[in-house]
């Protein structure tokens, strides 16, 4: 066997075992990325269940919760937003998500908050895992508000399938609204 032909089989089992190895790196093989975001969630829902305890009660009634516990969202004009967290359903991560805003017009400023999907039931929570991209519209209701006001679980809401819960707002930009975003399955 020449020289050539053996650093040729040499370079193209190393640039194999690369893009094994750049593959495995973007598919979360390795990754922390699932047990810090579990880890992030656990902190954000003991804080949610502090501050507002009734939402014990609400999220004992859920099919399944969807937290996101930092949603970072700036704005000059035209304005974004990302967070990453995880579905939970029976306490157990099932899935793991991402979200992204975008927004246009009069803005500035940046704001972080948690948020917390509540599908109460099983159908809301089978529609939101099958879509491919899920879109928060105006029919969410909000069950706490970014003004920090206390739980409003009244018959309307209870009967709502997906209930939104944002809190720990942060920032100089006022009002978190979830209209728009859109959920991603991820792979951390």
């Amino acid at each position: 066997m020449s020289t050539p032909s053996i650093s040729r089989r040499a370079f193209t089992l190393a640039a194999l075992a690369g893009v094994t190895v750049t593959a495995a790196c973007g598919n979360g093989i390795g990754s922390t990325g699932g047990p810090t975001i579990d880890a992030r969630v656990d902190a954000t829902l003991s804080e949610m269940y502090r501050v507002y305890p009734n939402t014990r009660e609400l999220a004992g009634k859920a099919a399944g919760l969807l937290v996101m516990p930092l949603v970072t969202e700036a704005g000059l004009g035209f304005g974004g937003g990302f967070g990453r967290g995880a579905l939970r359903v029976n306490d157990v991560t099932v899935d793991y998500y991402s979200v992204v805003k975008g927004s246009g017009g009069l803005q500035i400023g940046a704001q972080q908050y948690a948020h917390v999907l509540f599908f109460m039931t099983q159908d809301a929570l089978s529609e939101f895992r099958r879509s491919s991209g899920w879109a928060a519209g105006a029919d969410l209701e909000y069950v706490i508000s970014d003004e920090g006001q206390n739980l409003s679980a009244d018959t309307t809401t209870t009967l709502s399938p997906v209930l939104a819960a944002v809190f720990g707002q942060a920032g100089l930009r006022i009002g978190a609204t979830l209209e728009g975003s859109k959920y991603t399955r991820i792979i951390p």
